[in-house]
């Protein structure tokens, strides 16, 4: 993507992202799809729960 430097440590670990702001400026949609991935990539290991278990939770504490 334009705009967008991802740098990665010597592991080939991603480390940093590096957003030139003018670029983005000129498309922020892609630049939120990009977070988006970034986000679910990062959580891929957690826990799932299932869609009644979350509105339990939420309607417990009042939320839903």
């Amino acid at each position: 993507m334009k705009g967008v430097t991802i740098f990665k440590n010597e592991k080939n670990n991603r480390r940093i992202l590096q957003v030139d702001i003018k670029e983005i400026a000129k498309n922020p949609g892609d630049f939120e799809d990009l977070i988006d991935i970034l986000v679910a990539e990062a959580r891929r290991n957690e826990p799932k729960r299932s869609l009644d278990e979350v509105k339990k939770s939420l309607k417990k504490k009042g939320k839903l």
